[in-house]
């Protein structure tokens, strides 16, 4: 069983200035809970219980939030309020909670990498607070890859099919299907040109990473935009060994996006205060 999940939370989220100026993106609530509160409990809920990190200046609201607010919860002890927070208090007592600093952002792989010192010597997860996926109809998407990663061993990305046009805004794969939603990867590009694209299959913001992702992004070079790119050392370790990309079963919401923020909002509101 994996027990640890990495949680890359060093961007700026400038597509939500001026509040992301002093509060972390993963920060931003959908109705009364942050993102950051969601995929918490969905790694919780597929059997990790250390959570792990790598933040930036200025996230330290992300600590804060996951540690004992004395004053706040001795003026409401007792009140109505205090069942508020149940949620948070639940997972406050079901996992340990460590953070390290990324001091310049170079990229998601950097940012896995500069999570090193967090992971022990086997399998994580990889949660992006920002994609806030659910799946009504039965099991959360980093469990649906766990039971993947029992049988295969390998690392895995969840991805899910887009319009052509779009496929500039993700890393996109390529391979052959080995069962009905599960692919095998040759081939991985980040923000391919449409007319480039190998398909339309994008990697959203969920993985399960073997430890020596580590080696290969140390020795992965700077790639597009000048960042460390996932997608090329993911692409060396698929040549290297397998690598799985994943259709899940369930909904995404792209909540660094003003557009997909607002879905989420709406959503959850009609699902939890218009029943």
């Amino acid at each position: 069983m994996l027990q640890t999940c990495l949680f890359p939370a060093a961007g700026y989220g400038t597509r939500f200035l001026p509040a992301t100026k002093s509060l972390p993106k993963e920060m931003l609530p959908i109705i009364t809970k942050p993102l950051v509160h969601y995929g918490v409990e969905e790694a919780l809920e597929s059997g990790m219980d250390n959570m792990a990190f790598v933040v930036g200046r200025g996230k330290r609201a992300l600590e804060d939030y996951f540690d004992i607010s004395y004053e706040l919860e001795h003026q409401i002890a007792g009140t109505s309020k205090e069942p508020l927070l149940t949620d948070i208090r639940k997972i406050m007592g079901s996992c340990t909670f460590s953070f390290t600093r990324q001091n310049e952002m170079r990229g998601l792989g950097h940012a896995i990498y500069t999570g090193k010192t967090l992971v022990r010597d086997e399998a994580f997860g990889v949660i992006l607070a920002d994609d806030l996926c659910i799946n009504e109809d039965g099991e959360n998407v980093l469990s649906q890859m766990m039971r993947i990663y029992e049988r295969y061993r390998c690392s895995i990305v969840a991805v899910m099919e887009v319009e052509r046009e779009q496929t500039k805004s993700y890393g996109v794969v390529s391979g052959r299907f080995i069962e009905d939603d599960l692919l095998m990867v040759d081939d991985m590009v980040e923000k391919p040109d449409p007319s480039e694209a190998p398909t339309n299959l994008a990697i959203i913001g969920r993985y399960i990473l073997t430890p020596d992702i580590f080696d290969i992004l140390e020795h992965t070079k700077p790639g597009k935009n000048g960042e460390i790119q996932i997608t090329d050392a993911l692409k060396t370790q698929a040549k290297q060994g397998m690598v799985l990309a994943y259709k899940f079963k369930g909904r995404r919401f792209d909540c660094g996006s003003i557009d997909g923020f607002m879905e989420a909002t709406n959503f959850f509101y009609a699902k939890e205060y218009k029943k």
